[in-house]
């Protein structure tokens, strides 16, 4: 088993985060620990402070449930510590360990992987955008948390910035892949196709990039649970019957719509008018994003069904 010593650059890292936690007044301090380590003298140093221990592998984290110590499990492995610590936070307030404006010092290995070198205080409703225990659970049983972080923040840099200047419309698909290509068809040329799965993952913020620079090409991008983009271009089959939408949405949200009812896929939709990005799951509209300049707000959306089918268009 993997051991992680609590030597003297941990206990002066974690030392000092006990000290900036009681300054901050922090509601926790989350530790990103590669192996199992001296969770008692660790519980000592933090004192009353709520500690929460996060690890990519459970073997790492033997012994601090024992101690009453909160635990959380990252999916993956070898991902960039932004996106662990991304997805730790995710998970916590998913699973109600933290609540969504708790602030928190983060402990880890920035630099150095073999070494705890780096602290910092991250308040979650700036980090997370104010979304709330309700509106992560009823998300989570279909894509992964930080998987469909991933795909709504990279929907949200579209909508705000566009591409050089100009608004900038797409839709994303997360989730049954397999089912969703066999409701939809390619429509033009594939940009993803012939690369390896490395290659078209977003947690690569080159990946990302890419795709906004492609992003102005019809048809939608199919994105696994893992975040690999399996395909783009593809025009959605799924039939639209029985599905309400409000006023004014346009051809891509009723194709997010319709292929959400039809499987048990997450599409985020970004509307070319205004950049509002709008998450859906079974045929209907969950989540409302509106990317201004500032930390983003998750919010519920407000149904109001049109008067005639013709409205929706």
């Amino acid at each position: 088993m993997k051991s992680q010593k609590f030597g003297e650059q941990f206990a002066t890292m974690f030392g000092l985060a006990v000290k900036l936690a009681g300054v901050m007044e922090a509601d926790a301090i989350m530790v990103l620990v590669a192996g199992k380590t001296d969770w008692e003298q660790m519980q000592k140093l933090a004192g009353k402070l709520h500690l929460l221990v996060v690890a990519e592998n459970p073997e790492h984290t033997t012994g601090a449930a024992d101690l009453g110590l909160d635990l959380i499990i990252l999916d993956g492995a070898d991902t960039p510590v932004h996106d662990r610590i991304s997805q730790a936070l995710l998970k916590s307030v998913a699973e109600e360990i933290l609540s969504p404006g708790a602030s928190v010092i983060a402990v880890y290995s920035g630099f150095d992987p073999a070494r705890i070198d780096s602290v910092s205080y991250v308040q979650l409703e700036i980090h997370l955008g104010q979304l709330t225990s309700r509106d992560l659970r009823q998300l989570a049983n279909r894509v992964p948390l930080d998987t469909l972080k991933l795909v709504v923040d990279l929907a949200v840099d579209i909508g705000r910035e566009g591409r050089e200047g100009k608004p900038v419309g797409t839709l994303f698909i997360v989730g049954d892949t397999r089912k969703v290509l066999q409701n939809s068809h390619a429509i033009g040329l594939d940009p993803v196709k012939g690369y390896n799965r490395k290659e078209r993952n977003l947690r690569d913020p080159r990946v990302r990039e890419g795709l906004k620079e492609v992003a102005l090409m019809d048809g939608a991008f199919l994105v696994s649970s893992d975040g690999t983009v399996e395909a783009a271009c593809r025009y959605i089959d799924a039939s639209a019957e029985n599905i309400s939408l409000s006023k004014g949405l346009g051809s891509r949200h009723w194709a997010a719509a319709a292929i959400t009812k039809k499987t048990t896929a997450i599409a985020v939709a970004v509307s070319e008018s205004n950049g509002t990005v709008r998450i859906f799951q079974d045929g209907e509209i969950v989540l409302r994003v509106e990317p201004f300049r500032r930390a983003m707000k998750w919010k519920d959306f407000d149904h109001e069904p049109p008067s005639s089918s013709s409205d929706a268009k």
